[in-house]
């Protein structure tokens, strides 16, 4: 008989992150942001904190100092660029093919130190993925994706996941993940089908007012104003629409062909929750000047989290007990090189 799911629950308020979230915010303000380390990991502890399995919280270990090594590195690089963009495109072109021969090195960097500095039950996840591979991975698939007018792209980002979920572990247990690249198709296929029927509604409504009269144009300017209004409005509907359909259908495809060890996760998001969810968070912070935006962040953190369950192969306390035994001597002596995070 297989075991019952194990859902993820998130036990973080509104009022108690707005006092993080503001001292946070006034002394990243005040410090020009140098304070913003220490504010990223001040919030990953209460998230990590308040994210329960099996009523045992996650926790966040991450180095202020290191966080700040690799902001300094990452505005260094990308202001530079920024930079000489402006007056002397020679040099930029010089800096931005750096950043691209050092990029898939920071992202493995950065993967490893978020990772390690993850753990749950005092036991640490671990990114093993090597450099060389993600110059592949990580920058010639995605460069693909884009070459071909996004056409390799759903093949891109399942290359991607493959190679950081499959070099992902818990303890000494490896995640693997299982998903072909035809599941990702299946999502931009319905995006494009989205897309479609958009235009050819928006088209439709725009040619019944202007039937009307109410707008006398000519012939080819009609047909003009059509074309362009019906873009104009796709364009917004899918940012509105499509955003929290592909987050939760990728969600959903991420977490149900992940595994670990004997144990299998699910994921059941729906794009309707999150749009609500979405639309609303924006309402009220624009209503609240600003105000409502941790109360926004725990809102969508509790729906994504709580969507999100571990279907377990057997029992979760010997699985956990077992990889804490194995750990022993290999744990703290590696945790110096994982020494920084460029993530912004």
């Amino acid at each position: 008989m297989s075991a019952q799911p194990l859902s993820l629950r998130f036990t973080g308020n509104g009022s108690e992150y707005f006092r993080i979230w503001i001292v946070n915010l006034l002394l990243s303000i005040v410090t020009l942001g140098i304070y913003s380390p220490w504010a990223k990991v001040r919030r990953n502890q209460y998230f990590y904190r308040h994210t329960l399995l099996a009523d045992s919280g996650f926790d966040y270990h991450g180095d202020p100092k290191s966080i700040l090594k690799g902001r300094v590195m990452a505005v260094l690089l990308f202001g530079s660029y920024s930079f000489f963009s402006r007056f002397d495109p020679t040099i930029a072109a010089v800096i931005f093919l750096a950043i691209l021969a050092v990029l898939p090195w920071l992202l493995v960097r950065s993967l490893r130190f978020r990772l390690h500095n993850t753990s749950y039950r005092g036991l640490r996840f671990g990114f093993h993925g090597q450099t060389g591979p993600a110059y592949w991975y990580l920058l010639g698939a995605p460069f693909l994706g884009g070459a071909t007018l996004g056409l390799l792209w759903p093949w891109a980002q399942q290359r991607m996941t493959v190679y950081t979920r499959d070099h992902s572990s818990f303890g000494s247990a490896r995640f693997k993940f299982e998903a072909t690249a035809g599941a990702f198709y299946k999502i931009y296929f319905w995006v494009f089908l989205l897309a479609v029927l958009m235009f050819a509604g928006a088209a439709a409504a725009m040619t019944l007012i202007l039937s009307s009269g109410a707008f006398p144009l000519e012939g080819r300017s009609q047909a003009g104003v059509i074309g362009g209004a019906a873009a104009v409005l796709t364009y917004f509907g899918l940012v509105v629409i499509v955003y929290p359909f592909v987050s939760a259908r990728m969600q959903n495809l991420m977490w149900g062909h992940t595994r670990l060890g004997a144990h299998r996760f699910t994921a059941r998001a729906r794009a309707r929750d999150l749009l609500w969810i979405m639309i609303s968070n924006v309402l009220l912070i624009g209503l609240s000047l600003g105000l409502f935006k941790p109360f926004a962040d725990i809102r969508l953190a509790r729906y994504r989290l709580e969507s999100t369950a571990l279907l377990p192969g057997g029992s979760l306390a010997d699985f956990v007990a077992g990889l804490q035994s194995q750990a022993g001597a290999a744990g703290e002596e590696i945790a110096d090189i994982f020494d920084f995070d460029i993530a912004l």
